[in-house]
């Protein structure tokens, strides 16, 4: 997947230009896992999946670790209007991607 993507997203998340959606905001919770989970798997994980046909623009899968290396996390996002990258959805990954 594109090494630029990739950077684009985590220069977001470093500069704090991202927001989440309730639904992700929910589902983290359900799943026992903080913001600090979701940054740190969009900061060292990869893109696994490009959703290139969405109404609302492209979206990107990335599976990446917890913060205590061990769990895998997955997110969704897209960017949004004037940059900043919204995360639709964050799940434990429990099943491989595909």
């Amino acid at each position: 997947m594109s090494r630029r993507l990739l950077q684009s997203i985590r220069f977001a998340i470093l500069s704090g230009d991202y927001d989440l959606t309730r639904h992700a905001i929910d589902e983290m919770g359900e799943d026992g896992l903080s913001i600090l989970d979701l940054e740190h798997a969009l900061l060292h994980g990869e893109i696994t999946k490009l959703g290139m046909d969405e109404p609302r623009g492209p979206r990107y899968t990335i599976i990446g670790l917890a913060e205590d290396h061990k769990t895998e996390v997955g997110v969704v996002g897209r960017f949004a209007d004037a940059g900043i990258y919204l995360i639709i959805t964050v799940y434990r990954v429990t099943e491989p991607e595909e």
